[in-house]
């Protein structure tokens, strides 16, 4: 297609330019060193390896026939969604139906936002936002997957609280998905971003961008659609006919045809443009390993001229149109996002608590890996990370999307939920490295003392680097927000003036020397100080827990960094019984069931609980775990359930009634009957699923 390739070659041009400045800056970096700062909890090197996330079932809707149809979903290490026809397919090693990777995805549990999306999309200002669309949803709890370009993915489940399950399992697979690009790559990452947004720049397109979500194929597809997609609506939608829904279906249909073949040719293009640069990478680098005290000393006398041409030009912007918005903006960032820190910590410190008193109840080793083993993946939960993530959701930059250029704010809220997931982990691991540590030659009391040590130690770090790690993204997201709009401002009155700058640059380095980066570090060192200085006074004022830069902890633990990186298999060396193969290439994998809301053996089957607070699942895992023991008083006056009506809290110190214990009966009893009202409830679930499958929805008529 003409247009990718005219916006690759556009695109290359910028990429092979930043790709030589971003060798030369980590060069420099690597011989210069830098002074990071020092994290307190470990970090785990492979967090997903080995490991499945989550599966269940549900209906999806299939274009081909019409219909909805039972689906069994899978979500591997790489939050890639498989569907397979049922469990057994998937544990046979049956090849998938289909793969979705939800990059750029919407997850939608309203069929009216979808069709207001998707009558915004078709650009039919005589469609009607209540319009029926072309699929009638069997149950009133759908789930749909949304995407501008690429095709629409259709489910429905049976209870809302199925709903919102799945919800949050899709919304974690749209943010995964979207945080693309590895920062592990110190060249290309930083070359790539660059170049995407000096493309944009040229455009006229300063701020954040929404559709900067995949892989580098998956954005530079987006990038093309960007100008492609409403060139073809008008082009092609007022020749299409036939009724709303038909009309909706058909583009719909073109759109997708459309990207898939525009992605195909951007990843092609992009891996061949990776290669150039590549191969070109052990001539560049030898060159700056060379000459880099002149190359240097070159962008020093360079920068110097420019700033002293354009410093009077940012510092009046600065302090008339920045200085006097910046406390305003970080005090938007700073309230949801410390919200949803502060509710990580909540989290974590009622499952550690759960595992200490788990291991009062039963301090064997065997049972100690069994929890271990289920708190390892608390950061990958969806469920149970929902509320520090809706937390982030409040995020409100009203009044800066014309001002500063931001579209909306979707970037920073990912982005944040993507440090609270690594920020649990982190503390996750490293509660686990200690206590493992500290397991040998202790006996059962002392380690219970042992895990509440290691909680409070972890406690202590995660406060620690929270705040560290909110304070960075403060200023990346207010240089994210401010930058752009400077560059904006000053970019008619600069621009011009930077040509002339050129003829200082020695031609063998002006591979690594730009004079429109000069310009871009002289803007962002102007208004650096300022964001500094607002970030450090929320400090000192220790407003939302955070701390100051200067604060180190007293109990640091020097040695700490030299445990291992690689998770701990506490089923294996525990006495637990590995994972259950799931057949073929996902064979002992360990996965999160969201299909069966019955709690299963963790070491087998990890599956996604039942929401903190629900009497159901406590009484279910205690059942399964250790037989209870009730207490029944003689007085039963001041009993409810004939248990004691504690408040949250309260302990029990002293019992003097007199009191006779009844063993419960063992759950291997309880398990085989089932009462009436069970029987009716899964004849009714049976009855639901079959009605669900053979339904074929009549044409809907405008």
């Amino acid at each position: 297609m003409a247009r990718t390739s005219a916006v690759m070659a556009e695109f290359g041009r910028f990429y092979e330019q930043q790709y030589a400045v971003a060798l030369f800056n980590s060069v420099r970096y690597e011989i210069e060193g830098g002074g990071n700062t020092q994290t307190q909890l470990l970090h785990r090197k492979e967090p997903l390896k080995n490991k499945s996330i989550f599966s269940g079932g549900l209906f999806q809707y299939l274009e081909e026939s019409k219909k909805w149809r039972s689906r069994f979903l899978y979500v591997g290490d790489s939050y890639n969604i498989s569907l397979y026809e049922s469990k057994a397919a998937h544990d046979r090693g049956i090849h998938s139906k289909g793969v979705i990777n939800c990059a750029g995805y919407r997850a939608l549990t309203s069929m009216e936002e979808y069709l207001g999306l998707l009558n915004n999309s078709l650009g039919d200002t005589k469609a009607k936002s209540a319009s029926a669309p072309f699929l009638k949803c069997p149950t009133q709890f759908p789930l749909i997957l949304w995407h501008p370009y690429a095709r629409h993915h259709y489910f429905c489940v049976m209870t809302e609280k199925e709903q919102k399950k799945w919800h949050a399992v899709f919304q974690d697979c749209v943010r995964h998905s979207n945080n693309g690009l590895s920062e592990e790559c110190k060249v290309a990452t930083p070359a790539f971003t660059d170049a995407l947004r000096l493309y944009r720049q040229a455009k006229g397109h300063y701020g954040t961008w929404d559709m900067m979500c995949g892989n580098q194929a998956q954005i530079l597809a987006n990038l093309v659609m960007e100008t492609l997609h409403p060139e073809l609506k008008n082009l092609i939608v007022p020749r299409l006919k036939g009724k709303l829904q038909q009309r909706q279906k058909d583009w719909m249909l073109i759109s997708d045809a459309v990207y898939r073949q525009v992605l195909s040719q951007t990843k092609t293009q992009h891996e061949a443009l990776a290669q150039v640069c590549e191969m070109e990478r052990p001539r560049l680098d030898s060159a700056l390993r060379t000459d880099m005290d002149q190359i240097i000393t070159s962008k020093e006398h360079v920068s110097g001229k420019i700033r002293a041409l354009v410093s009077p030009r940012i510092e009046q912007l600065v302090r008339s149109k920045v200085q006097p918005y910046i406390h305003s903006i970080l005090e938007a960032l700073m309230e949801p996002t410390s919200r949803g820190f502060s509710e990580v910590r909540d989290i974590l410190f009622r499952e550690l608590v759960e595992v200490s008193k788990n291991t009062m109840n039963d301090s064997s080793r065997e049972k100690l890996g069994e929890h271990m083993d289920k708190i390892s993946m608390l950061a990958f939960h969806p469920v149970k990370m929902q509320n520090c993530y809706e937390k982030m959701e409040a995020l409100n930059l009203e009044g800066l999307q014309q001002r500063c250029d931001v579209s909306s704010p979707s970037v920073f809220i990912q982005r944040a939920q993507i440090l609270m997931r690594q920020q649990m982990d982190n503390a996750v691991h490293t509660f686990e490295q200690l206590v493992h540590q500290s397991l040998d030659g202790h006996s059962g009391e002392d380690l219970c003392k042992t895990i509440q040590r290691c909680q409070d130690r972890v406690l202590k770090k995660y406060d620690y680097d929270s705040s560290t790690v909110r304070k960075k993204f403060f200023r990346e997201a207010l240089l994210q927000i401010i930058i752009p709009y400077m560059l904006k401002q000053l970019s008619t009155s600069c621009s011009p003036d930077l040509p002339k700058f050129k003829e200082l640059i020695f031609e063998d380095f002006s591979r690594f020397i730009l004079v429109e980066s000069i310009f871009e570090e002289a803007v962002l060192q102007s208004v650096s100080k300022d964001i500094m200085m607002a970030v450090k006074e929320a400090a000192v004022q220790r407003r939302h827990n955070l701390y100051r830069d200067s604060m180190v902890l007293t109990n640091s633990d020097p040695n700490l960094h030299l445990l291992g990186e690689d998770t701990i298999d506490w089923a294996g060396q525990f006495g637990g019984v590995k994972g259950e193969t799931q057949g073929g290439e996902n064979e002992g994998q360990r996965e999160q069931d969201l299909e069966t809301e019955k709690p299963v053996n963790p070491v087998q089957q990890v599956p996604i609980e039942k929401e903190p607070g629900s009497p159901e699942s406590v009484t279910e895992i205690r059942d399964l775990i250790n037989p209870v023991l009730e207490v029944v008083e003689k007085d039963s006056s001041q009993l409810t359930n004939r248990m004691l009506p504690l408040e949250e809290g309260d302990e029990v110190k002293h019992i003097t009634t007199v009191t006779e214990i009844v063993s419960r009966e063992s759950p291997k009893k309880v398990e085989g009957e089932l009462d009436a009202t069970q029987i009716e409830r899964a004849l009714e679930e049976q009855q639901c699923v079959s009605a669900i499958e053979n339904s074929h929805p009549p044409p809907v008529s405008v």
